[in-house]
């Protein structure tokens, strides 16, 4: 440990506060951009269900399937961490704001077909487990990159057996899967948390580090989506 011979004090020890504080606002921006992003599907996903016009084109015409999958390929072609790095802060946040509306347009049916007091409690329930899962992810000094390579795994067998299943219609399939992708986005919630945290560094620069907050909202957001409609199979009550 060195010392300034002007002070007392490590040097490190100043450093370290830099640091702790870069660390906490960059951790900010990151669940505002995630708010934010939640807060666009859900306006877009309710004002669809509830203005009929929207309504008839988005869910109740042949196009509803373009919708459907049209954050999927957006995610795939649009909204990789690569391609995102390569943008301007400002033109990857544009990018994110864009993917939440295609969000919640593939969500509208959910305020169709679910009562609004099931959506808000298991909106509740979401929020209140992402946010002790996210919690535990940034405080916890256990490793959980092995737990996040796992998960991964497990995901893309969930994803496997969701495609089965919409040819072979099986409800039992189907719980299964919710409950599996419950446990899943749980866990990566905590991952995600421990792994933006740690890629955060004061050396990247202001414009990097905007970047990364917003990769890091996009991954939070994710997670938080797909546990929520995965709850939304096990608690939703259908109208």
């Amino acid at each position: 440990m060195t010392y300034d011979p002007s002070s007392t004090r490590p040097v490190t020890a100043t450093a370290e506060r830099v640091v702790d504080a870069g660390l906490q606002a960059h951790m900010r921006a990151v669940y505002n951009n995630m708010t934010w992003g939640l807060a666009v599907t859900g306006a877009t996903a309710f004002g669809i269900a509830h203005f009929e016009p929207l309504y008839n084109l988005v869910v109740a015409s042949p196009l509803h399937l373009v919708f459907a999958f049209a954050p999927l390929a957006f995610l795939w072609f649009g909204l990789s961490s690569a391609k995102l790095l390569r943008m301007d802060a400002a033109k990857a946040r544009t990018m994110f704001v864009v993917f939440c509306v295609l969000m919640g347009a593939s969500m509208a049916t959910i305020f169709a077909v679910y009562t609004g007091a099931s959506v808000a409690r298991v909106f509740f329930i979401t929020a209140a487990t992402f946010a002790t899962m996210s919690l535990f992810g940034y405080t916890t000094k256990k490793d959980l990159s092995g737990m996040g390579h796992f998960m991964m795994m497990g995901l893309i067998g969930i994803v496997i057996a969701m495609l089965v299943n919409i040819f072979v219609g099986s409800p039992l399939i189907d719980f299964v899967v919710s409950g599996l992708g419950v446990v899943i986005f749980t866990c990566l919630t905590a991952w995600e948390t421990q792994n933006i945290k740690e890629t955060y560094a004061v050396a990247h620069g202001r414009e990097t580090n905007d970047k990364l907050a917003v990769i890091g909202a996009l991954s939070l957001y994710l997670c938080f989506i797909n546990l929520f409609q995965f709850l939304m199979n096990f608690m939703g009550q259908r109208e």
